[in-house]
């Protein structure tokens, strides 16, 4: 009988505080934004220039983690990007211009990147140790410290922390969870060097990636509508309630809180729901509340009613990033595997930059009602990808550990 191995299950705990501190860093960078636009004067198109930057630099410092990994492993390269984004946060606290301010941005967003990728690709081995999806757990994760980055902003504004030592706090407590997590995580021997790794040629990622690319693409897609939901909420509910359905500020405050507590309960759960109902089927339900959620949102005539729509989208879309993660994962293993996350990833970035766009010019061109007309969309979309994704396990086989893959038992 097997059963999972010690260092396998450390791993996942340090991954999963991997995920929490990129999580909770990130929060902690747009929560003090406000204090950067006071800071400097900054206008809201400055503001709005440093995110669409570090967003455009997160994708290569995605790509870079493939570089990374390919040379050494996935776990050097989560290491190295939490190192980054300590050098970097501390870079914006000690920011002396708007200059500055927006080039540590942009540094900070490749560092962004490199963790961004590197904890889904030591996610997606992890899971093939486990041999059951378990990469929803992962993401609760995320949320989990991204709530706690902006409980974090919040209790230091309340104690008058200034700007510049609340930055260095949080970089530290990055630095000092990187250091104890990371000899924790998997090394080449237990991820890469997959057996079929041994018959590796040159070009191996290329050619996995070429000979899957309609899965790849159809995954990749399905990234981008996620993000760009997420980004859509998380940018503009605030100002719809606000403006269009006369909310206060408290009460406005309670659509992002209300889609953000979903999705953690969604991802909190969804490993259950996925090894229960199988992939297909956990998708085709979690767009159609993502439909649902949206539709209230859009035709709700004031801001109770627009709440509960967040609510119910966030337990939708809450488990498909991490469900598309781990269809990548049953495409290569090795640095294939790698290569295929990392640049999967990159339709993250490319989801938030588009809807940025062209949500940000319906709002400003017509109403931020109709702007959410495009995350109702994209979760119709969703639909449309639902075959993508594997109907159940495949009898007789373990979940989530592609042939050749050696799964971690004692």
């Amino acid at each position: 009988m097997s059963s999972i191995a010690p260092d396998l299950r450390r791993a996942r705990i340090a991954d999963s505080f991997a995920f929490g501190m990129q999580g909770f860093f990130f929060a902690v960078v747009l929560s003090h934004l406000p204090q950067q636009q006071e800071k400097f004067g900054l206008s809201d198109g400055t503001i709005a220039a440093g995110v669409l930057l570090a967003s455009l630099l997160a994708g290569a410092g995605s790509l870079a983690a493939e570089r990374f990994a390919a040379r050494w492993s996935s776990r050097t390269a989560l290491r190295l990007g939490l190192v980054l984004i300590t050098v970097t946060g501390c870079a914006i606290a000690f920011a002396p211009n708007t200059a500055v301010l927006l080039a540590t941005l942009g540094c900070y967003g490749i560092a962004l990147g490199v963790v961004d990728a590197s904890t889904n690709m030591q996610a997606v081995f992890i899971q093939h140790g486990y041999g059951t999806f378990i990469l929803a757990s992962f993401y609760a994760a995320w949320s989990a410290g991204s709530i706690g980055g902006a409980l974090f902003v919040a209790a230091t504004e309340a104690l008058e922390v200034t700007l510049r030592l609340s930055l260095l706090l949080a970089a530290a407590l990055v630095l000092v969870v990187g250091l104890v997590v990371g000899p924790r995580l998997l090394g080449r021997a237990e991820a890469e060097a997959a057996p079929a790794e041994t018959r590796a040629v040159p070009g191996q990622a290329a050619d996995a990636g070429a000979g899957s690319s309609r899965t790849f693409l159809a995954l990749g897609l399905a990234v981008a509508l996620v993000f760009a939901i997420d980004l859509t909420v998380g940018s503009w509910s605030a100002l719809y309630l606000t403006d269009e359905l006369l909310a206060s500020s408290a009460t406005a405050a309670l659509a992002l809180a209300a889609y953000q507590g979903a999705s953690l309960l969604a991802r909190l759960t969804g490993d259950i729901w996925v090894r229960r109902l199988g992939p297909r089927r956990v998708v085709r339900w979690v767009a159609v509340l993502g439909v649902s959620g949206m539709t209230v949102v859009v035709a709700a005539p004031g801001p109770v009613l627009a709440i509960a729509g967040f609510l119910v989208a966030g337990f939708g879309i809450g488990v498909v990033a991490p469900l598309c993660f781990s269809e990548a994962g049953r495409l290569a293993s090795g640095t294939a595997l790698d290569a295929i996350v990392a640049r999967l990833n990159l339709f993250n970035y490319a989801g938030t930059l588009v809807a940025g766009l062209v949500v940000g010019g319906i709002t400003a061109a017509l109403t931020y009602r109709v702007g959410f007309v495009v995350p109702l969309i994209c979760a119709a979309a969703l639909l449309l990808l639902t075959r993508t994704f594997q109907s159940r396990a495949e009898p007789g086989s373990r979940p989530g550990s592609p042939r050749g893959h050696a799964v971690l038992d004692t």
